[in-house]
């Protein structure tokens, strides 16, 4: 970079505050990082007026310059705004933000969109023809409304060619580490994730659920415990019969109260719980399928392959290509 490198958030009202603040502050966290010693980022705030604009929260940040005052911007951040519906959460899509984005999101060197403000930038017609992720509750709609967007609920985060999206709120830090990462190498994102006490990054291909989060807490302490206990034991037998046994109840009523606790068969849960931690070897690891299969609990490289196939309609291998990144 020859100089200060111009991130741009477009700015309307209700906006929510962390798809802000967040990246934000890591920006702000990368240029004390760099000291000086190479350009760092020039944050601007820009919006259809100047003056303070009030969250979602209720904090009030303040728009200082109107989007017909950018010039070159090298990242453009669109944030969102969720609300709830009659049917549900509902993204916000506001006009004038979709209008500049017509106008500047081409020019601009990339568009980074956090949580649901990638309606606002499909909206624009930026994303057609790109993979994209939003927040996972409004995932089915972002589909339905832009067929001509390739929308994977899944990951934090998708980069496809210049257009950067991520999934729900918080995951906004996730993405703004990665262009840091993109912009100045890991070394120097890895020190940002220090101080601000995160991962360098949840690995882009990561659910935005986890298994546990998946399923329901449950009211029974010891189904619980062998819930946990279930994740730190994945190469064991965890058969019906072998946890009944442990949690010292017939099989018939064991599969009975795990299923009211869990939502989930046991079976249904052990799997989904073993194809997770393959994910992660996948995209955090350079071990061999033989030995994640193992490690997993899958017993072979063809049982990993099957529930790779009927549960991600893709194979270990094609994951792997997709979703890895730096250990």
């Amino acid at each position: 970079m020859s100089g200060p490198h111009a991130v741009v958030f477009a700015m309307f009202p209700g906006i929510d505050a962390l798809d802000v603040t967040g990246p934000a502050e890591v920006f702000a966290m990368a240029n004390l990082v760099l000291g000086g010693r190479r350009p760092g980022y020039e944050v601007h705030w820009a919006g259809e007026r100047r003056g303070p604009v009030a969250t979602s929260a209720g904090v009030r940040l303040h728009v200082e310059e109107l989007f017909s005052e950018q010039g070159t911007i090298d990242t453009l951040v669109v944030p969102g705004r969720i609300r709830m519906g009659a049917d549900g959460p509902e993204p916000h899509v506001d006009p004038a933000v979709v209008a500049w984005l017509r106008e500047a999101g081409p020019a601009a060197g990339r568009v980074a969109s956090v949580c649901v403000g990638a309606h606002v930038t499909a909206a624009a017609g930026l994303l057609d023809g790109h993979r994209a992720t939003t927040h996972w509750a409004t995932a089915e709609r972002f589909a339905a409304e832009h067929p001509a967007v390739e929308v994977d609920p899944d990951p934090i985060f998708v980069r496809s060619g210049r257009m950067w999206t991520s999934a729900g709120i918080t995951s906004s830090m996730d993405l703004a580490l990665a262009l840091v990462a993109d912009d100045h190498g890991d070394e120097v994102a890895l020190h940002v994730a220090r101080i601000m006490v995160m991962y360098l990054q949840r690995a882009g291909g990561q659910s935005q659920f986890s298994v546990p989060l998946a399923h329901p807490a449950g009211t029974r302490t010891d189904v619980r415990e062998l819930r946990q206990w279930i994740a730190e034991h994945l190469d064991s037998d965890l058969s019906v019969p072998a946890l009944a046994a442990r949690a010292a109840m017939s099989e018939r009523h064991f599969a009975r109260v795990f299923k009211a606790e869990t939502g989930s068969a046991p079976g249904a849960f052990v799997e989904s719980m073993r194809l997770e931690a393959a994910r992660r070897l996948l995209e955090r690891t350079s071990r061999l399928a033989p030995d994640i299969a193992q490690a997993c609990g899958f017993g072979s490289v063809e049982t990993l392959h099957r529930v790779f196939r009927d549960r991600l309609n893709t194979s270990p291998g094609e994951y792997r290509g997709r979703f890895r990144t730096a250990a």
